[in-house]
């Protein structure tokens, strides 16, 4: 069955994640806990088809991700913004980047190695996103994002970017979340505010909270 082909290429997809991207979410991690210490905030931008909205103001997720807005955001130098382009040359996506490392901001790309080196840049620096900013970390998509050849259809099926990029921005989450407790900076996580008491527990001790400290 289809199923059965999806699940194991989604299986092989995260362990490939996992194995070959473990040193770069230790270093990004690792890097997000100390900016946030020393007071940066970190924007999460459009990240492959909204992945972002997955670690903002939910259960289990840490208030220290603030949502991105064009042209509502303040960021500043120090702070982070994380963004993707899968292809790596999303003119939109390469130019706020590029902008953003400019003015002093830290830039965390998430995006395919094997569809970035599979087509040319298109932003004038003669750049594509990985070559620039601070972190890139590779989802491991195949060149054209999809995985699947399905006999019946033309165009491959099934994109990876998305689950690979949630995967890891998770767990680059829990790198930060670790070191922020071991530095003695523990970080403010939401309840589930549909659960009973997660409401009141959130209001109580997040939000409050992460507007006195800014975690």
């Amino acid at each position: 069955m289809l199923l059965d082909t999806y699940q194991q290429a989604a299986f092989d997809l995260l362990y490939k994640a996992r194995t070959t991207q473990r040193e770069k979410v230790i270093a990004v991690g690792t890097f997000m806990a100390d900016a946030i210490e020393k007071g940066a905030k970190v924007y999460l931008g459009g990240i492959c088809h909204s992945i972002e909205s997955d670690l903002l103001n939910r259960g289990g997720g840490p208030a220290f991700y603030l949502k991105y807005e064009q042209g509502k955001s303040e960021l500043k130098p120090g702070d982070i913004l994380v963004l993707s382009s899968v292809s790596g040359r999303t003119k939109s996506v390469v130019d706020l980047a590029w902008d953003s490392m400019q003015k002093g901001i830290h830039v965390i790309a998430f995006t395919s190695m094997s569809y970035a080196q599979a087509v040319d840049p298109v932003h004038e620096s003669g750049k594509k996103l990985y070559e620039f900013v601070t972190f890139y970390v590779d989802n491991c998509a195949p060149a054209a994002e999809a995985m699947l050849e399905v006999e019946g259809l033309e165009p491959r099926f099934a994109a990876a970017s998305g689950i690979a990029s949630d995967f890891l921005m998770w767990s680059i989450t829990s790198v930060c979340v670790e070191k922020m407790i071991a530095d003695g900076f523990v970080p403010s996580i939401y309840k589930s505010a549909n659960f009973p008491g997660g409401h009141e527990y959130n209001v109580a001790n997040v939000m409050d909270r992460y507007k006195e400290i800014g975690y």
